[in-house]
């Protein structure tokens, strides 16, 4: 048995140095960035490894080292409005993120007339969903799930805005994501839903 126990030990040591680099939803490909802002990044490595993070508009590398257990973050500068972009995070794998825009981010959260949207039913929707083809717009949905304690993570995804997308998206967040784009003339605008009716 003494021997048992040293040999689990040593396996449990590989597995956690050599764990690959993972990231959290909410960075991921077509996100947008806050514009010249220090923006922080975060995720998961194998416990005290170095992670590299280069990111493409400068071409700048950044260095983090995880914890123990295996979190790591950093804070990139980012520049004026622009894009696409790449981030390249860098370990024991490589992820590279790409159509990354730099521009207005704004959580837009609430209950049902926040979540409220197209396929709920709004004035003159057909015209409305057709007329959503604005790339420089992103959409992320913050999927219903609760917690006891703060989280690093929650399940989503950033989308493009198109007729598919803004169907089932928040017409209040859209149709100000899209005032807001006219008015800043083009900048993109990166819109994050998280709406739950009666909460």
């Amino acid at each position: 048995m003494r021997a048992f126990w040293p040999a689990v030990f040593c396996v449990g040591f590989v597995s956690i140095a050599y764990a690959d680099v993972r990231l959290p939803n909410v960075l991921a490909d077509h996100m947008v960035l806050q514009r010249n802002d220090a923006v922080k990044l975060w995720g998961w490595a194998g416990g005290s490894e170095a992670v590299a993070i280069t990111t493409s508009w400068d071409e700048h590398t950044y260095k983090a080292v995880a914890t123990n257990g295996g979190r790591w973050e950093q804070t990139i500068s980012t520049p004026a409005a622009g894009g696409p972009y790449t981030i390249t995070f860098s370990a024991a794998n490589t992820i590279t993120l790409s159509d990354v825009l730099i521009g207005e981010v704004w959580v837009c959260s609430g209950q049902s007339n926040m979540g409220w949207s197209a396929q709920s039913g709004i004035e003159n929707a057909e015209e409305a969903v057709a007329a959503a083809t604005e790339s420089q717009l992103r959409f992320f949905s913050v999927t219903r799930t609760t917690s006891m304690y703060p989280q690093d993570d929650c399940p989503g995804s950033w989308e493009v805005c198109s007729p598919e997308s803004m169907y089932d998206f928040s017409a209040v967040a859209y149709f100000f994501g899209r005032h807001l784009s006219a008015e800043l003339e083009g900048v993109p605008i990166g819109l994050i839903e998280t709406a739950w009716g009666g909460t």
